[in-house]
């Protein structure tokens, strides 16, 4: 067994498998945690899976990845999150204990595979065979998406507690598609992560009619579903992520023409996602909450007139609920906050997330691992003389900024099959920057 550790590497296929068996297995439940809304599903297992095989292959080749400067910040963002976990339960008392740690271990789990992708990545080939990965999962993921939108094939979801049970739905005319996904937000934001990726790995390197093919299949199957999934957020970060990686390959005069692909794809095939953009706009610019003070001819008394009450419903609750509760957090304990799900399934924002649930050290400890990882690529890329290696690592930073604008109004590090995928793919290019 050891040999063909050494000699296959196994943590390559091991890595390979989680990237296309996380985002296309559906979410059914595989053991439901009693008094949670937890559940322990096959992803879960084949995550463990495949930390244990790092472990193992990182064991016999003798290489201590550990005194990474990125490695070290997640290490430390997790001891914050255990002292907050550990704060939240024996000091404030704001939290189940066991529903708290089992919070915690998740995010051990999405960040481990940090580690798997660091250590699966040896040369260009292994690269290419990711990427190849990658370009399977959209396939598919388009082919299944078309199947629910066209042909009454199910949709498992998990965007409420009686959905995560697996029970197969049916897409609505005008609704929000998921394809293989838990939730469109997961869908879109995967799109962001791999689409700037699979633009620079191809238009980055010569011209050839194969790789413009491959290139715009690529955009066109992840434009779809992207446009499907009708999170307005999403398009926008999409837009700024591909742009991004257009610019960074110096292939300007494509930027114009892929905005005003989008901008007609979406105009033809997604009315539903127009009208939500135009919704958002009458309520800022003519629907805005404003109280208007009269004073009276006397001027003695003043009135206040009624506001109108917001008919965006995402942003109505994200203003006036959601967002609110984290503060409110924040403010009850700033350093630790109040721990791992003590404000509730959703915030529909991770930054206000993290220092509601984790306070200010959880916060700061998170973005440094984001800041590592970034300028560990940022300045590594100018000397990075394999060109696959380079191209991979310009895709992730075009897609790390439009993530990075996502979660100003999505918990998406939340979400299972997104952060698995994002983590090991991140660990991947830090690999190619350090090695």
């Amino acid at each position: 067994m050891l040999k063909l550790l050494r000699k296959y590497s196994l943590i390559k296929y091991t890595a390979a498998a989680i990237l296309i068996v996380v985002p296309l297995y559906p979410k059914f439940p595989f053991l439901m945690i009693p008094g949670s809304q937890v559940s322990l599903r096959l992803e879960d297992i084949l995550v463990l899976i495949a930390f244990i095989v790092f472990l193992i292959q990182s064991f016999l080749n003798q290489k201590n990845i550990f005194r990474d400067p990125v490695v070290v910040a997640i290490i430390l963002y997790l001891t914050v999150g255990l002292l907050s976990t550990i704060s939240s339960i024996f000091l404030i008392q704001t939290v189940k204990p066991y529903v708290a740690l089992l919070h915690w271990l998740r995010r051990v789990e999405y960040m481990s595979m940090f580690f798997v992708g660091y250590a699966s990545v040896r040369n260009s080939k292994d690269l290419h065979f990711f990427v190849k990965c990658i370009f399977l999962v959209i396939f598919l993921a388009f082919l299944y998406g078309v199947g629910q939108k066209y042909f009454n094939w199910p949709v498992i979801t998990t965007q409420n507690e009686e959905y995560a049970k697996g029970i197969a739905l049916r897409y609505l005319p005008g609704g929000h598609l998921v394809s293989t996904f838990a939730g469109h937000y997961d869908l879109a934001s995967y799109i962001i992560l791999t689409t700037p990726i699979f633009v620079v790995f191809f238009m980055g390197r010569k011209k050839s009619l194969e790789n413009y093919a491959a290139t715009g299949l690529f955009v066109f199957m992840g434009t779809w579903l992207l446009v499907n999934a009708a999170s307005r957020i999403s398009l926008v970060s999409y837009l700024g992520s591909v742009c991004l990686s257009l610019f960074l390959v110096k292939r300007y005069k494509y930027i114009p023409f892929f905005i005003l692909f989008v901008a007609i794809f979406v105009g033809l095939t997604s009315r539903h996602l127009v009208d939500r953009y135009i919704r958002i706009i009458n309520v800022v610019m003519k629907e805005r909450i404003t109280y208007v003070a009269e004073v009276s001819a006397a001027g003695e008394k003043a009135s206040l007139t009624a506001a109108p009450v917001f008919e965006d419903r995402s942003t109505s609750i994200r203003l006036n609920v959601e967002w609110p509760r984290a503060i409110r957090a924040f403010y009850k304990n700033p350093l630790l906050g109040t721990g791992y799900s003590s404000i509730g399934l959703a915030t529909d924002n991770d930054y206000l997330r993290m220092i509601g649930e984790s306070g200010i050290f959880g916060f700061f400890t998170l973005l440094l691992v984001f800041f590592r990882s970034v300028y560990s690529l940022v300045v590594k890329i100018v000397f990075l003389k394999d060109t696959v290696g380079r191209a991979f690592a310009i895709g992730i930073v075009s897609a790390f900024f439009g993530i990075l604008l996502n979660m100003v109004f999505i918990d998406i590090l939340e979400a299972s099959k997104f952060a698995i995928s994002f983590w090991l793919l991140l660990g991947m290019a830090v690999s190619i920057a350090r090695n």
